[in-house]
């Protein structure tokens, strides 16, 4: 089927591109590495340096970071996580490889995955699974496309990007077979005319109106053939950088067991804290592709069905897995974006003589949420057992009601019409801008003070700090800034590692009292030799949200502020006196 493409097409998926790129690569480099992004980026650092490291299950992130890491000298916190964030920038692009949602809701699409808070955190985070979800979705991109060769490349890509990428296999796998249970139950029911789409109607329902045909594939088994050389050719090129590092290979298959060792060990995150996350940053996306799921399946829509599907599918294998992590609703995002620009896309077709009364009701809609925002934010200042807190409660469930009614009325008075598309587009922009908060907030840029759900856990507060005290210690001692070595003892830290990277560190259990190393970094604790021979100052190191112990007004905080009590490590870097500017020599008696 041959689309219509409108004006200026081309220049907005650009605009769409540039946003991307904007939200996922300023301040890349501000936040300190967790643990968790610090190992895999340690590794590529090692393998850069000539050493031959055992590789976590992220052989692509590993290897293709250590050619960054080669190529600029030293690995910093930004070069560290550019992999990832220009995967998750090229992803807007991926809607222009599905001809059944363009060619308006797949520019949608690439503005809702510009702009969305998860991904745009996992995009800026070390070896996230946002490099599985771009793979994986190009390859079925150009698989739909009848093009073998890049389909095979991207397949080969997404395999060896962690152990994510089963999940996404996992979920995908279950949808096709809910799928073909559903298709097998209607194959014997004619196909309606809702199957049908007009591409020249001003009020076409992609929801419910899709072409059959993506591309001309008539032969699966000679794609997946063709597909198959540059697949085996790209995971043995790409999974051992050209035979460097023979190991990316059995990293690679390592994602399997790390996949099934995740079904096995339970987190203290708790279910509701997903859903919760999905009403915090996703409140128009997850709005609207509700509407939509409800009247796909009324009206039977061979597109929407699979879709709402992948998206209940995908949200109960981050609920149910043992080991769930908001991260997780990384696989859920994708058909949730999908349905909600399939929703959007049906209420941007005004008519000239109904953008009056629309425009109307968009002020109107918009008018009472923010009423309703500014009401429950207010909460957040008043004790939650006073009076004055339960009649602020009421004002916002009657703004809600107010909202509704309101919409109703409209409805009656003018049209069902008017109301539908006034309503979508009063809380798209309303809740548009909370969204964009959230994803600013996601980004970091608000600052490390204000914690969020997405993301990773135990963030090392002041890094930066103690590098450079570590720094001006050893240039005030040995004359060099990265010449005195540092012995870290007692601390299974990577990212401690990381932060020392350009020092010589070695990590210990115990430290040789007979050795008298020039710095030394310890949990909080005193020891009588450290003491004796040394000076101390503590840093505030990883430091966790108290999201568990927090109370019903501590979210309301959250939500409104982004402030939550939060728990810190404390860590201790011990500098032997003589590298001070003010030691005094020992003077020997003859």
């Amino acid at each position: 089927m041959t689309y219509r493409h409108f004006k200026n097409e081309g220049w907005l998926y650009l605009l769409a591109f540039l946003i991307a790129l904007g939200l996922r690569f300023i301040q890349l480099g501000s936040m300190p590495l967790t643990d968790v992004e610090a190992e895999p980026a340690l590794q590529a650092l090692h393998l850069a340096q000539g050493l031959r490291p055992t590789l976590s299950p992220h052989p692509f992130y590993i290897l293709s970071t250590s050619i960054l890491f080669f190529l600029y000298g030293a690995g910093t916190d930004f070069l560290a996580r550019l992999i990832s964030a220009f995967a998750g920038s090229v992803l807007v692009f991926a809607p222009l490889l599905f001809e059944r949602i363009k060619p308006r809701p797949g520019l949608i699409l690439a503005f809702f995955i510009a702009l969305d808070p998860g991904l745009t955190a996992l995009s800026r985070q070390v070896a996230s699974p946002i490099l599985a979800i771009t793979f994986l979705i190009f390859a079925w991109g150009f698989f739909s496309r009848n093009k073998p060769s890049l389909a095979g490349f991207f397949a080969a890509l997404a395999l060896l990007s962690g152990p994510s990428i089963w999940t996404g296999i996992l979920g995908l796998g279950i949808t096709w077979a809910i799928n073909q249970g559903l298709q097998l139950r209607r194959s014997s029911k004619p196909a309606t005319d809702l199957e049908t789409i007009s591409t020249d109607s001003t009020t076409t329902d992609y929801a419910s109106h899709i072409p059959y045909h993506e591309s001309p594939i008539t032969d699966y088994r000679t794609t997946l053939r063709s597909a198959l050389l540059p697949f085996i050719i790209t995971f043995i090129t790409a999974g051992t950088l050209f035979f460097i590092a023979p190991n990316g290979i059995s990293a690679a298959l390592a994602s399997i067991p790390a996949f099934i060792n995740s079904w096995l060990i339970t987190s203290d995150v708790p279910p509701n804290r997903l859903f919760l996350s999905l009403l915090v940053y996703q409140p128009l996306t997850f709005l609207l592709a509700l509407l939509v799921i409800i009247r796909g399946w009324r009206r039977g829509s061979t597109l929407i069905i699979p879709l709402s599907i992948w998206f209940l599918v995908s949200l109960l294998l981050a609920v149910f897995i043992p080991s769930r992590q908001v991260t997780d609703l990384a696989w859920v995002l994708v058909p949730l974006c999908v349905l909600a620009a399939l929703e959007l896309v049906r209420n941007v077709d005004i008519l000239p003589e109904e953008r009056n009364e629309v425009g109307g009701v968009i002020f109107l809609t918009a008018f009472i949420w923010v009423f309703a925002w500014l009401d429950f934010s207010g909460m957040v200042w008043i004790p939650s057992d006073t009076r004055e807190y339960v009649t602020r409660y009421w004002l916002f469930i009657g703004a809600l009601f107010l909202l509704v009614l309101s919409l109703l009325l409209v409805a009656a008075g003018w049209s069902m019409r008017i109301a539908r598309l006034g309503g979508v587009l009063g809380l798209a922009l309303a809740l548009g801008v909370l969204g964009f908060g959230g994803t600013l907030g996601s980004a970091g840029l608000r600052g490390l003070a204000f914690p969020e759900l997405w993301w990773s856990p135990s963030i090392p507060m002041q890094a930066h700090l103690l590098e450079s005290t570590v720094r001006d210690l050893s240039e005030w001692g040995t004359g060099d800034d990265f010449s005195a070595p540092v012995i870290i003892v007692g601390l299974d830290s990577p990212a401690l590692e990381w932060t020392l990277r350009a020092h010589h560190v070695s990590v210990v259990e115990a430290l040789d009292i007979s050795t008298s190393p020039s710095l030394v970094v310890t949990s909080i604790q005193t020891d009588p030799v450290l003491v004796s021979a040394y000076r101390g100052q503590d840093f505030n190191w990883r430091q966790t949200p108290m999201w568990n112990e927090t109370l019903p007004n501590d979210w309301i905080r959250w939500i409104t502020l982004r402030e939550m009590p939060q728990s810190g490590e404390t860590i201790i870097l011990w500098a032997r006196d003589d590298l001070f500017i003010d030691s005094v020599p020992e003077v020997t008696t003859p």
